[in-house]
């Protein structure tokens, strides 16, 4: 091999593979091609998802995001006082947050302290997801 891609090979092996999968959506991107494998008698689709289900067993999520999806209308009070709690929002700010559902509440935190938001949520009476 010639010593630019004997460079470029050493440097791939020092990125993380985040960074990697950046980079082949960079160069799809750059000069309009795919990286995804042609369909061969089915098998080639078979191993790519076996890959991919590996690459995300791998990569397990740490940061997570509390959306508020709902809130019964009975229950917007007690749903308006934890977002004041949570989010530090004035009245006025709170209250326009409510009646836009839904919305990210709490965004990159643990996913204990999604769990904590989301039963504190739960309790006040809205429908919360975690991503």
């Amino acid at each position: 091999m010639s010593n630019t891609t004997n460079e470029i090979i050493e440097k791939l092996k020092s990125i993380t593979l985040l960074e990697a999968a950046e980079l082949v959506s960079q160069i799809e991107e750059t000069f309009n091609v795919s990286a995804s494998p042609q369909m061969i008698g089915g098998f080639a689709s078979a191993a790519a998802d076996s890959g991919q289900n590996a690459v995300e067993k791998i990569e397990e999520q740490t940061l997570f995001d509390v959306i508020l999806e709902d809130v019964a209308s009975d229950k917007r009070i007690a749903a308006l006082k934890v977002v004041r709690t949570l989010t530090s929002l004035g009245l006025k700010e709170a209250k326009d947050f409510i009646s836009s559902l839904p919305k990210p509440v709490k965004q990159s935190i643990s996913k204990e302290e999604a769990e904590t938001v989301k039963q504190q949520f739960e309790e006040a009476g809205g429908v919360v997801k975690i991503v």
